[in-house]
């Protein structure tokens, strides 16, 4: 949840912390990092966060007509 009191914390969205690639963060505080590490000064950036893509509703299958349905 995006809006959620109680963030797991991570370096990946921390305030401290800048990612360099390769699922590395620099931290001012601890130097380099992994995305999936924290530390005890984790400060939430919400910016950061990149919020779980929702899947794709499945297509809407419309029933077959005949084309004298259409005929004014």
């Amino acid at each position: 949840m995006l809006f959620n009191r109680r963030i797991a914390p991570s370096c990946a969205y921390c305030r401290h912390g800048s990612a360099i690639g390769n699922g590395e963060i620099a931290c001012v505080k601890r130097g380099i990092m992994l995305a999936g590490g924290w530390c005890k000064k984790f400060s939430y950036d919400p910016i950061k966060r990149e919020p779980e893509r929702l899947a794709p509703p499945p297509p809407v299958l419309l029933p077959e007509k005949d084309e004298e349905a259409f005929v004014l």
